[in-house]
């Protein structure tokens, strides 16, 4: 996305629904607060473990991986989330490189709109496979 470019709103009632995993709980909150107010229903993990519990439980559309949780936190989660909810979608914030078990990775410091339209293209995606 360049520099002034804005993506139109696509939040429509509900998204669907989110595990955001985080180790900063400030930033938990201040990410899944833009979740929710673009139409997602969002479940919050702090860190490694509770993340594990959660996504052993399943149920998400979308896991939802961020930029404070360590490298090894951010490679190890996915299969976590795949593992028995292959449909289960992932997401990683702050990452390089390509992991099989992550559906898309993107760079949040672009901002707040472009973090909504990629998790928009995931949630349509989901809802294609169904």
């Amino acid at each position: 996305m360049k520099a002034g470019q804005k993506l139109a709103p696509v939040a429509r009632g509900s998204q669907g629904k989110i595990l955001y995993c985080e180790s900063d709980a400030r930033v938990m909150e201040t990410q899944s607060a833009m979740f929710e107010r673009a139409g997602y229903q969002v479940e919050r993990a702090l860190g490694r473990r509770e993340a594990e519990q959660l996504c052993r439980k399943g149920g998400y559309d979308i896991v939802v991986l961020g930029h404070t949780l360590t490298k090894d936190d951010r490679h190890h989660l996915p299969y976590m989330a795949k593992k028995g909810h292959e449909e289960t979608q992932v997401m990683v914030l702050h990452a390089s490189g390509r992991h099989y078990a992550v559906d898309l990775a993107i760079d949040s410091r672009d901002g707040e709109q472009a973090v909504i339209h990629a998790l928009n293209s995931l949630a349509e995606r989901k809802l294609a496979l169904v």
